[in-house]
């Protein structure tokens, strides 16, 4: 009997995760390019999909036999289908920025336009795909917990220092786990099932941070994980996920969609904890 591929977007992406683990690093590196940006799928030719990844068109199309299709092509139509009700994509939106924003500026206004237009387009990518059952049950885990626990290395400090702020200023017991001193793996043995462990972590995720997520994901203590794929090391021990995709890997990658994430999960808890679901303040420190 033979196999038969997956007909449906969600049933392709279903066994990409499933496989995912098993998968050789060239093919963990085409699975991102393909859940992570969807659409450039549908209308890029596999070679210009190929250039962006860095890997021969070859390696796609074994990669869609490996999957039970012919060759890419038949992988491809499954992401055509579901374009016909899917938002633009964040290159489509980029390049619609770019010609409302009047094109293409030199010099270091040029870095600034650049950067700007593209932070748009993660902000208006993270509105389009994000999915309010997962900020309503992020939100509850926040409200719930005795303690949160911070924990996020490398690029994701700005935003658990951040969360540390708010959640105090909300007066929410919250703890970041500070690598300093070597501590953060023994500070988070102390927390409990009626506590939670909020991590932030990107490519290329760091090991102690993946480290303690799963020891403490064994214990018991519910896991809200902020990451930037469903492929992520943390997609299997967070009760809520939210992956906001980095489309491109370059020094300049920006922060702003996650950082809108994190303060949006903020007003959440504030709402949720004053009891004023239309306007809810976030209290700030101010001078003598």
């Amino acid at each position: 009997m033979s196999y038969r591929p997956p007909e449906s977007y969600e049933e392709l992406i279903k066994l990409i995760h499933d496989r995912y683990e098993d998968m050789s690093k060239s093919y963990q590196k085409i699975a991102l390019y393909l859940t992570q940006n969807p659409n450039d799928v549908a209308v890029l030719s596999v070679n210009a999909i190929g250039a962006k990844c860095g890997i021969h068109a070859s390696s796609f199309v074994r990669y869609a036999q490996s999957l039970g299709y012919k060759g890419f092509k038949e992988l491809q139509a499954v992401f055509q289908r579901r374009l016909s009700t899917a938002a633009p994509g964040f290159d489509a939106r980029v390049r619609a920025l770019e010609a409302e924003l009047g094109g293409a500026k030199e010099g270091e206004l040029g870095f600034l336009a650049d950067l700007v237009t593209r932070d748009v387009a993660s902000l208006q990518d993270l509105l389009a795909t994000i999915d309010p059952a997962s900020l309503a049950a992020a939100a509850e885990l926040l409200e719930q917990a005795d303690t949160v626990y911070l924990l996020g290395q490398l690029r994701s400090v700005p935003v658990v220092e951040l969360l540390r702020y708010v959640l105090t200023m909300l007066g929410k017991r919250t703890v970041l786990l500070d690598p300093g001193g070597g501590l953060a793996t023994h500070m988070a043995k102390v927390a409990r099932p009626e506590d939670m462990l909020f991590v932030v972590s990107f490519r290329f995720y760091a090991t102690e941070v993946v480290n303690v997520a799963e020891e403490t994901a064994g214990r018991g203590v519910p896991i809200l994980a902020l990451t930037d794929s469903t492929l992520s090391p943390y997609a299997k021990l967070a009760r809520v996920l939210f992956a906001v995709p980095e489309h491109e890997y370059t020094f300049s990658r920006s922060l702003a969609a996650p950082m809108c994430l994190a303060q949006a999960l903020c007003v959440a808890l504030a709402s949720r904890l004053q009891k004023n679901s239309r306007d809810p303040r976030i209290p700030v420190v101010t001078g003598p």
